[in-house]
Order: C-alpha cells, then structure tokens, then sequence
C-alpha cells in the first residue's frame, strides 16, 4: 500500500522507540510534575507539533540538506543545544517553587510559552531531523512509492503512536506527583535537578558528533 513494506514492523518499531526516553520525554515529564496535567498536554502539543514539522520536512526532501550539508547540521544542532542549556540555566536560577499548583489557571500566554518552548526543543533537535529521514525509508519500496504519501502515513503513525504514550506519561507524572506538590524542599531539588538534565542534553549534543 502506497509503496510501504512491513507496516507491522514499522508500528512496532515505532512503539519502542517512542517508548525510548530522550529530550522530549523529559520536557514532557518537567512541564507535568511541576505544573500538573494541562502544562503536561500543552507541551506534548508542542512537542507533537515540532515532529510534525520533521515528517512534513522529510516527506518533501527538506530534511536532505542537514545530511548532506555540514554546515547546515552544525547550525541546527548548535541552535538547539544552546535552546537546552538556556532552559536548563533557568530551571536553576529561578526562585519559584518547582511544584507549582495543579488548580492553577494558565493565562493564554502561559500555554502559548509552553506549547512553543515544546515545538523549538523538538524542532532545534537535528537528530530528530535524521531519524525520520533515516527510519521511514526503511519502510519504503522506491520502485512502487507514490511521492511524499508514504512518508507521510509512516509519519502519521508515528506520530499517533508517540501522542498517545505522551498522553499516559503526562497522566502518570501528574497523579504520582500529587502529594509532592506539599513539599516545597523536595520540589527545589527536583527542579535543579531537571535544570541540570537539560544542560547536560544540551552539552552532550554539542559533544556528539554526526
């Protein structure tokens, strides 16, 4: 079907790497413990949104210069580890309490500020960029493709896939962090721990190489 082959395999595949912790898991599960489930969902609509852009990219041969131009990879993976430590220096210096309360009512802004923060830190990741531009060929028959179409439904699964287990961590992080949220001590050390994570995704990015 549109040139796809073992689409069993690729659901499957896709599970598991979906179920991989990385960047996006953590942001996810930062926004859900310290600012309970509606930050949770918004910054998974984030995150979602940002890998969107990779499939739509890859499925249009965008994707191709961060393979084939050096230049253009180093860019991008200096853009969005800088973005990580940027986040990871202000989860450290800020002075509010990492267990922010989960009845809080989010002013427009507030979610506009999350959702984007979730869409740049997958976006800014070239190496999101290289895995769809890697992993959906694997899936594809050249000889029998219809242009971008099998991309794009590969894509779509993942992305439905990645939604939902997104979804169950959001719910689990907020329920398991309930009681937390009473405990200003515990809640300072979580943040400048997750602060810490963030930086060091962010060095180990620049470290890496292609």
């Amino acid at each position: 079907m549109f040139g796809i082959e073992n689409y069993a395999g690729f659901l499957a595949a896709a599970i598991i790497l979906n179920l991989t912790p990385g960047t996006d898991t953590l942001y996810i599960l930062t926004r859900s413990i310290a600012q309970g489930s509606r930050a949770g969902l918004v910054s998974v609509a984030g995150i979602m949104s940002g890998c969107v852009v990779h499939v739509l990219a890859t499925a249009f041969g965008l994707s191709l210069i961060l393979s084939t131009s050096a230049t253009a990879f180093f860019l991008v993976k200096w853009a969005g580890a800088i973005y990580l430590i940027f986040l990871g220096v202000k989860a450290l210096t800020t002075r509010t309490p990492a267990f922010e309360n989960q009845n809080r009512r989010f002013s427009h802004n507030d979610l506009i500020t999350i959702y984007r923060q979730g869409m740049i830190t997958n976006i800014l990741n070239p190496k999101v960029a290289l895995f769809f531009l890697s992993f959906l060929p694997q899936f594809i028959n050249p000889d029998h493709a219809s242009g971008p179409l099998p991309f794009l439904v590969l894509g779509g699964t993942f992305l439905v896939t990645g939604t939902l287990w997104c979804l169950m961590l959001t719910r689990a992080a907020t329920r398991m962090t309930h009681m937390l949220r009473e405990n200003t001590g515990i809640g300072i050390w979580m943040q400048k721990i997750s602060g810490i994570v963030f930086i060091g995704f962010g060095v180990n990015l620049i470290l890496n190489s292609r």
